[in-house]
């Protein structure tokens, strides 16, 4: 995950601002001083996520500071900036008591079907990867979502949750970890107040996929238990409800692959989730079935270096039924698995194929550009695409 040149570099320098020694960091980490040494001088091309995160907590540093993520738009901006967005999100007009700031808000709000189209056809974009065109919009949606939900009042909330759990979906992208955290939270809040337990579920999920992100997966993991419990559904109810509640699994799957814990259980019980409803249910701008369940089952294979088992996994995805950014997530997998299998062109060629899909959200993946470092360094001599994918990527 990440430029490992970079996170040695990171490393180095925050285990020298506090006074530690190789030996004293991986005594702390509860890692090998060969691989931090490694890391520190760029010997080593890979660094899997579960170390880094162990890095992390062991310097007291949130696990973009170690690996350097931040928004990689490039001149895909479409006039949007990241500022603009972190402008409406820590907005002054928001604190309480102060109604008198709300300038930023002025106009006539937006009729509800209008806002709702406007919600879906954002979050489409994020899907397919268009961070440019939709950083440009999202300051904007936010404002009309606002200013909608102020005058209308409970009956524009779950826009308005759906608008803050997207922002806080973008912000990790862009590593803004603690910016995400602080809109899924004004996300929750609305969907409190919209009294549809869904759509409460959701954004709590997104937040727990920030607090994985935040190098907290034990509390991730927590959380999407916790929100699952609390939702979980009867096998004879609505598709939907089944959908939210899986997918809630699914990152409850993901939290415990981080600490190398067994996810057995949540797998089959979310795979049990999936033949009851036999397809890909789209709710609450959650998707969920038995694609969804095998493409996570070939992550965690691939986490595990058990290439053969990620392999076998993924002959039960169907391309078609996983999103476009999802498709590409798990290729990212494959071309794990292919690189622990010492199959450096098919990992190339997975890779290719996943650039493709989105470039700017493949070069926003840490896990994508540590990968192609892999890819380089297994080739005795790195051919044209392998070239091609590490300046996409921006290593030189």
């Amino acid at each position: 995950m990440g430029d490992v040149s970079t996170i040695g570099m990171h490393l180095k320098a925050i285990r020298n601002e506090r006074d530690l020694s190789q030996e004293a960091l991986a005594d702390r980490a509860g890692l090998s001083k060969d691989l931090i040494s490694k890391l520190e001088q760029g010997r080593r091309q890979s660094c899997r996520i579960t170390s880094l995160m162990k890095l992390a907590n062991a310097l007291d540093v949130d696990l973009t500071e170690l690996t350097g993520k931040r928004e990689r738009l490039g001149t895909d901006r479409d006039g949007g900036s990241v500022l603009a967005i972190r402008n409406a999100i820590l907005s002054p007009s928001l604190l309480p008591g102060l109604p008198g700031l709300d300038a930023d808000d002025d106009g006539e709000p937006t009729p509800l079907p209008e806002l709702g189209s406007a919600v879906t056809e954002a979050w489409r974009q994020y899907w397919r990867g268009e961070f440019g065109p939709l950083t440009a919009a999202m300051p904007g949606l936010i404002a009309e979502a606002r200013l909608t939900h102020r005058s209308i009042g409970p009956g524009a909330a779950t826009p308005l949750a759906q608008i803050w759990q997207l922002t806080a979906a973008l912000m990790e992208q862009f590593g803004k970890t603690d910016l995400a955290a602080i809109a899924a939270e004004r996300g929750i809040v609305a969907a409190v107040e919209s009294s549809d337990q869904l759509q409460w579920a959701v954004v709590q999920r997104t937040y727990a996929w920030v607090l994985l992100n935040q190098a907290r997966p034990a509390e991730a993991e927590a959380l999407a238990l916790q929100v699952a419990n609390q939702v979980e559904p009867s096998f004879s109810g609505p598709a939907d409800h089944i959908a939210v509640w899986g997918s809630l699994l699914i990152t409850a799957v993901w939290s415990a692959t981080a600490t190398n814990r067994n996810v057995r259980e949540y797998l089959a019980m979310a795979a049990a989730g999936a033949e009851r409803v036999g397809r890909r249910v789209d709710s609450y701008q959650t998707f969920f079935g038995p694609s969804e369940v095998a493409w996570h089952a070939v992550h965690v294979h691939a986490m595990r270096k058990e290439p053969s088992e990620a392999f076998k996994a993924s002959r039960r995805v169907e391309p078609g039924d996983l999103l476009r950014i999802k498709y590409g997530r798990h290729l990212i997998d494959l071309a794990q698995a292919h690189v622990d299998a010492q199959q450096p062109r098919a990992a190339a060629a997975r890779l290719e194929e996943a650039q493709a899909l989105s470039p700017v959200w493949f070069r926003h993946m840490e896990v994508a550009r540590s990968l192609v470092a892999d890819v380089r360094e297994l080739e005795s001599r790195p051919s044209p695409a392998v070239r091609s994918l590490a300046r996409s990527v921006g290593l030189t």
